[in-house]
């Protein structure tokens, strides 16, 4: 199963709707996805589940075991001041070391208001997964002006659909 992470804690966020889509557009060619929004995450996670604490709150414990089957990602991930959001990277400071990401493989979709598509995020997470071990597929989708490119929740630029169909198809071959 494709484990699709919404890279944000920012309630009603846009990624929240592209990994909808993403999860339509893996069950359209066959495979079976589950979103995971770190809106899910406890509050107070960064205090009591991470470093000398990991394994001892059962809320982020749920979760983390719900990544950790995971054999392929998605991750959608919204530019937040030129990288990827904070909480994305407390989240990935709390998965077991390495064994939560090692081997595995990811697509990357990134998200911007402005014109980078969040590029530069997808560059920053792309050396924190090579260093897990986590094999990144090549075909990184950077979606600008996402505000632009949707209208009531739904994505209307042909132009990324089509880019991310292909990835999907890719990610499922990966």
């Amino acid at each position: 199963m494709i484990k699709i992470i919404v890279s944000t804690n920012r309630k009603q966020a846009v990624s929240a709707s592209v990994a909808e889509l993403y999860r339509e557009i893996l069950a359209h060619n066959g495979a079976e996805s589950e979103v995971i929004n770190l809106t899910e995450l406890p509050d107070d996670f960064v205090f009591t589940a991470l470093y000398e604490n990991n394994g001892k709150n059962k809320a982020y414990n749920a979760i983390h075991n719900r990544v950790k089957e995971g054999a392929k990602f998605v991750f959608i991930v919204p530019e937040y001041n030129g990288s990827f959001p904070g909480i994305l990277k407390s989240f990935i400071d709390g998965m077991t070391y390495p064994n939560s990401f090692r081997s595995k493989k990811c697509a990357l979709v990134g998200i911007s208001s402005g014109i980078g598509g969040g590029g530069i995020a997808l560059s920053h997470l792309t050396d924190i997964f090579n260093y897990l071990g986590m094999h990144v597929l090549a075909n990184k989708i950077k979606l600008a002006k996402i505000e632009e490119n949707m209208s009531d929740g739904l994505l209307t630029n042909k132009l990324y659909l089509s880019l991310l169909h292909e990835q999907a198809k890719s990610l499922i071959d990966f």
